[in-house]
C-alpha cells in the first residue's frame, strides 16, 4: 500500500498539519494559534485522522518543520513528531521551512526567504530538485542577495522584494513538507526519530544575550 505521511508545521504564528498519500494530500488544514501550539496540536492531529478514519498507528512517516522560525514552535513540531514516530515505530522526517517555500517556486534557480526580523532575514537558494545551490544563513536582506550566484530568477517569500520576482510563500506548509517526507521514506532517507534535529539558523535569543 502507498505510504500515509502525516506533516506538522508549528514555527510560526500560521502554522498547518496535513496527510499524504500517493504524492497527493488528502488533506492540509491551516492553524492560528498567536500564543503557540502546545496545547492544541495533538487534538488538531486527533481531527485530522479522524476526519479521515485512520490512526497514528497507521501511519507510516511523520514530518516536521525544522525551523528556521519561532524556537518554541519549532521544538514543539519537533517532539511532536519524535513522539508519534517512537510509539509507533515508524520513521520521522525533519524538513527545513526554506526548502519547504523553495519547493512552491518554478524557477531553476529559487531563493527562499523569511524575515528573521532584526533587519535579517532566512535565506537560501534552491535548484529545482531541492539541491542547496547557496546555504542556508541568517543576514541583512541586501547583504545576502547581494552574495548570491547568477541565475537566481524567483523568490519565495512572504516579504516584499522590491525589483525582485516574488512568489507569495503559502500561509500553510504542512502539505510541502509531507510532499518533500514522502521522498525521503522512498529514497530510505527517513530517519530514526531520536536522529531528529532542529534548524534554527540563528542562535536563541537568549544565547545571543548571554554571549553580549
Amino acid at each position: 500500500m502507498t505510504p500515509l505521511i502525516l506533516a506538522v508545521d508549528t514555527t510560526g504564528e500560521h502554522g498547518s498539519v496535513a496527510l499524504l498519500r500517493g504524492g497527493g494530500v488528502i488533506e492540509e488544514a491551516g492553524l492560528h494559534s498567536p500564543s503557540g501550539f502546545s496545547t492544541i496540536l495533538y487534538g488538531e492531529l486527533e481531527r485530522l485522522l479522524a476526519r479521515h478514519g485512520v490512526k497514528a498507528a497507521d501511519v507510516d512517516c511523520f514530518a516536521a518543520a525544522s525551523g528556521p522560525g519561532s524556537f518554541t514552535g519549532v521544538r514543539v513540531g519537533l517532539a511532536c513528531v519524535k513522539g508519534l514516530a517512537e510509539a509507533t515505530g515508524r520513521r520521522a522526517v525533519a524538513v527545513s521551512n526554506l526548502e519547504a517555500l523553495a519547493r512552491c517556486g518554478t524557477a531553476r534557480l529559487r531563493g527562499a526567504v523569511i524575515d528573521a526580523r532584526r533587519g535579517e532575514v532566512y535565506g537560501a537558494v534552491y535548484d529545482g530538485e531541492g539541491r542547496v545551490v547557496s546555504p542556508e544563513v541568517v543576514a541583512p536582506l541586501a547583504a545576502w542577495l547581494e552574495s548570491l550566484p547568477e541565475g537566481v530568477e524567483e523568490f519565495v517569500s512572504a516579504m516584499e522584494l522590491p525589483g525582485r520576482r516574488v512568489t507569495p510563500a503559502p500561509r500553510a506548509l504542512a502539505g510541502v513538507i509531507a510532499w518533500i517526507a514522502a521522498g525521503r521514506l522512498a529514497r530510505g532517507e527517513a530517519l530514526d526519530p531520536a536522529a531528529l534535529d532542529a534548524n534554527y539558523v540563528r542562535r536563541s535569543d537568549a544565547e545571543l544575550f548571554w554571549k553580549e
